[in-house]
């Protein structure tokens, strides 16, 4: 189980933020991911006096498109998923059921990656 919780904050001028906590000591490891390609430039800064980290994700240029963009937020000790947010583009998507499967696909992506190193752990 991941030692680290995430608040999101905002996302202003093409950076999402969110705090992230952590139980334990050292600097948080952190992945995001979209459409299972990691997210270069993530930032995470610490806030001695408040007692958390602050996460900046840049969101590229090219994943900024119609339609539903999911990102991952993991913690990369343990590969468990701590968060994720939504961009959605486009025509205006009410009760949209596609962000659900995205985020579906990421997190059994996620499964998939976990259930093959268990594999290969115990044999």
């Amino acid at each position: 189980m991941s030692t680290l919780t995430l608040t999101p904050i905002k996302m202003r001028y093409g950076i999402w933020q969110g705090l992230i906590h952590q139980t334990g000591t050292g600097v948080p490891q952190i992945k995001v991911t979209h459409q299972n390609t990691d997210i270069p430039n993530v930032q995470l800064t610490e806030n001695e006096a408040e007692g958390h980290w602050l996460l900046q994700v840049p969101i590229p240029p090219d994943a900024i498109a119609d339609g539903v963009q999911v990102f991952v937020i993991t913690d990369a000790v343990d590969d468990e998923k701590i968060g994720q947010f939504t961009i959605i583009a486009g025509e205006t998507l009410g009760d949209d059921i596609r962000a659900e499967v995205e985020l579906l696909r990421a997190e059994l992506d996620m499964l998939k990656r976990a259930f093959r190193r268990h594999c290969v752990e115990t044999s």
